[in-house]
Formats: structure tokens, C-alpha cells, sequence
């Protein structure tokens, strides 16, 4: 076979068994943190003199960053990222902000306005809005309000990411956070990129830190001297950010722990073949990325599969984008559009496309997944970038029970009761009744002491 040849898993739902397919490709993209390469073993050998996990790796980042603080983070840092940065250059400085926003486009910044203006005002529609209910004899409310302040992770290797400085930060701006901290790795991608300085300085961010991985997400967690502990850590990152994340959680709220990126795409008769090979690359392209083709006419299936293979030599990670395919992609097909639906609410994935004539009427069959796109011209893309709901969306089937970030995920409720001695007098009864079956009688008592004596 030819090496170019598209190299990617065909099922047949109507003879495979779909079920353990989906699960076997679950398992390879799971974040269980035991997976990992001969280059990344001799590595992680390098670093702390033993053949550590991931998870193994993150634990002891984190624990040590807990312990020791500054001097772990610097340590790590080095170790890692190669980056001998002393504490204050952590920090990114004012003036750099400020440069990055004359070395870049006017074009560029202007783009970053539009973008922030929809994402905000999709946001500010959303948000959850305080209540009052009045009661006989007293009122209830639900008060919210915003966290103090939040971390946000944006990646840095492969390439630069300033419209996740976007996604994050604006729904946390909308919520009213007023300290809001960035870090990226010290890296030509992370902290030293123009355009993601750019973006940051662009939205109002002037807390920037040059570091990442697991000791960055540590560093938010616990507090470190020069930079004080957050009170919820959002943004991507690789696996060891989100096992970071997971091992934190507790000491600091954390938005999910997201795998790779991954997208469903439905494709019927009416799907052009070179949109939707468009539409599996830029998921592929992430590398890794998970691309799932559903169908349930064979022909449709098969052009878009010719357009796939062509179109790889003419994207720039093309390469990584052919190997991501064979490793994480697949092709379903289905008995007819139920069908469909069924496999790809068990999928439950980060991004579903439904590029089909009926689009609406079949997203209302499929509960679970991250954020639906509906159309031949609504592509992924136009809600990673420019939209309005934010891209950060539950991954690895956690759209089964997770949702997207919104603003709503940056402020916290509080109940509000209020009553009055008319009012305690008409529950007192229900409360007598229930505190005397739990045998919690200083329950029972505290509001008999004040019932009235009438």
C-alpha cells in the first residue's frame, strides 16, 4: 500500500460491534496518565532519575511545588522547560505587553475586538442573574457573585494560542472577576509570543507569568512567593496539565480535565466531500486529535474519504494530521440517520458538526456532546474562534455530564433566607416533624425556642 494512503478504522454498524470500537478509542485517548514514549521515558529518566508516570510526575511536581514553594517552581522550570528564569522574571513586564501591541498587526488587534465584543455578548446574555421570591411571612433569594481570582492556563508548544486567552478570559471578565492571571510556558509559542502578549494586554491582562506544565498549574493551586494562589484554574493544556489539574482540585476549583481535542462529524447525500474533509483535518491537525466520519450512505462516506486523503497534502501538518487519523479517527456506518444519532450520543464528544439537510431535528436526538454545530456553513471553527461561546468544552465523553465554559462557571451562589415570626411559625411544623425522624433534636429545638408562644 501506498504511504500516503488514508489509513483510518471503517466500521459497519451494521455487523461490527460499535461499542467495544468506541471504547478501545476512548481508552487510547484517556487521560489515566501510563501511556507514554520511548523519547518521553528517557526524558522523564532525565528529569527524577526513575521511569515515572505521568501521574507519578505530577504528583511529585505538585507536591514538591506545595512544599517548597518559589524555589521548586524555578527548579522546575529549568529542568523542564529548559528556562533559567529567575523569580523576577516570572512575571512578565508591563512594558513587553505594551510593545507586543505595536509589534503586531493593526489587522490582527482588530480581529481580537470583533471577536471579544461577540464572545461577551453572548456571554453577558447568559449569565445568571440574582433572584427574590417573596414567602408568607419572609423571602428567599440566590445571590451571585463573581470569584476573587481565577488562573488560566494557555498553551505553548506546537503553536500559539491567543484565542484561548479569548475563551477564557472574557466569560471571566463578563462574571466580574477583577484578578485574572495568564501563564504560558517560556517558550517562542508561550509567554514569548507577540500575539498572545498582544491579546492579553488587548483584553485588559496585565498578570502574565512565563511558566507552564504541572508546576504553573501548582503554582496557581497553592500560592507561591510573588504569586498568590487563584480560586479556580481554567484553560487547555497536554496531559500533564490536566492531570495537574486533577491533583489539585480541591485545593482550588478547576473548570474539567480535558483530553485531546475531538470532533463527530454527520455527513448525508447533501454533504460536500471537500467541506467535510475540512471539517475531520482541523481536529486531526491537533495531532493529537480524534476525527469520527458518521454516515449512513456508503457512497457519501467514501467521497469524503478520497477528499480526506487529497487534502492531507495540502494542509500544513499534514503529516501529523495522517498519523492522528490511523491512530484516533474512524469511520462509522449506519443503518440510517437514528442510528447515527444513537453511536454519536455514546461518543458524547467535544465537537459535533451535524453537516446535513436536517441538522436541527437531529441535534435534538443527540443530548450529549460539547458544542453542536449545525449546517454545511457552520464549521468548528467559527466557534474555536470567533462565534461566542467559549471553545474550552468537555472532551473524553464528559459531555455525557459537562459543559462548556461559560461565564456562569466564574461566580458562585449564595441562598439568601430571610423570615419573620409569621414565617418561622408555618414551617415550624414540617421541621418538627422530619428533624424528630433524624433524632436531631437541637434541630427541632432551635426553632421551637422561637415559635410563638400564643
Amino acid at each position: 500500500m501506498d504511504q500516503n494512503t488514508l489509513k483510518i478504522e471503517w466500521i459497519d454498524a451494521r455487523k461490527d460491534d460499535v461499542q467495544s470500537k468506541i471504547d478501545a478509542l476512548r481508552q487510547k485517548l484517556s487521560l489515566k496518565g501510563n501511556i507514554v514514549s520511548e523519547s518521553g521515558k528517557q526524558r522523564t529518566i532525565e528529569i527524577f532519575g526513575a521511569p515515572l508516570t505521568p501521574q507519578q510526575v505530577v504528583e511529585k511536581i505538585c507536591a514538591d511545588v506545595d512544599e517548597k514553594g518559589l524555589p521548586a517552581l524555578l527548579d522546575y522550570s529549568a529542568r523542564i522547560d529548559r528556562a533559567q528564569l529567575s523569580a523576577a522574571e516570572l512575571r512578565v513586564p508591563q512594558h513587553e505587553l505594551d510593545d507586543a501591541l505595536t509589534q503586531v498587526e493593526p489587522s490582527f488587534l482588530e480581529a481580537v475586538d470583533r471577536v471579544r465584543d461577540n464572545v461577551a455578548t453572548f456571554q453577558r446574555a447568559i449569565l445568571h442573574k440574582s433572584i427574590r421570591i417573596e414567602r408568607p411571612g419572609g423571602w428567599l433569594g440566590q445571590r451571585y457573585l463573581p470569584l476573587r481570582r481565577v488562573g488560566v492556563c494557555v498553551p505553548g508548544g506546537a503553536a500559539a494560542y491567543p484565542s484561548s486567552v479569548i475563551m477564557t478570559v472574557v466569560p471571566a471578565q463578563v462574571a466580574g472577576v477583577k484578578e485574572i492571571a495568564v501563564m504560558a510556558p517560556p517558550t517562542p509559542n508561550g509567554s514569548y509570543n507577540k500575539y498572545l502578549l498582544a491579546t492579553c494586554a488587548r483584553l485588559g491582562v496585565t498578570e502574565v507569568y512565563r511558566m507552564g506544565g504541572a508546576q504553573g498549574v501548582a503554582t496557581f493551586a497553592y500560592g507561591v512567593e510573588g504569586i498568590p494562589r487563584v480560586d479556580k484554574i481554567v484553560g487547555p493544556g497536554n496531559m500533564f496539565v490536566a492531570l495537574a489539574k486533577k491533583t489539585v482540585y480541591g485545593a482550588v476549583d478547576i473548570d474539567s480535565i480535558a483530553g485531546p481535542s475531538e470532533v463527530v462529524v454527520i455527513v448525508d447525500e447533501s454533504t460536500r466531500a471537500d467541506y467535510t474533509a475540512y471539517d475531520v483535518l482541523a481536529q486531526a491537525e491537533h495531532a493529537p486529535g480524534s476525527s469520527i466520519l458518521v454516515g449512513w450512505d456508503e457512497k457519501t462516506l467514501r467521497a469524503a474519504l478520497a477528499k480526506i486523503d487529497e487534502t492531507l497534502n495540502q494542509i500544513e501538518r499534514g503529516d501529523l494530521a495522517r498519523q492522528a487519523l490511523a491512530n484516533f479517527g474512524a469511520v462509522i456506518l449506519t443503518e440510517n440517520a437514528d442510528d447515527a444519532c444513537r453511536w454519536t450520543n455514546l461518543v458524547a464528544p467535544e465537537h459535533l458538526h451535524i453537516a446535513t439537510q436536517n441538522a436541527e431535528e437531529l441535534a435534538e436526538k443527540i443530548p450529549c456532546a460539547g458544542a453542536i454545530f449545525l449546517g454545511n456553513y457552520t464549521p468548528v471553527a467559527l466557534g474555536d474562534y470567533a462565534a461566542g461561546p467559549s471553545h474550552v468544552l468537555p472532551t473524553s465523553g464528559s459531555a455525557r455530564f459537562a459543559s462548556g465554559l461559560t461565564c456562569n462557571d466564574f461566580i458562585r451562589g449564595n441562598s439568601l433566607l430571610h423570615f419573620t415570626q409569621e414565617g418561622l411559625d408555618r414551617l415550624a411544623d414540617d421541621v418538627d416533624r422530619i428533624s424528630t425522624v433524624e433524632g436531631l433534636t437541637a434541630h427541632r429545638g432551635s426553632v421551637d425556642v422561637r415559635r410563638s408562644k400564643e
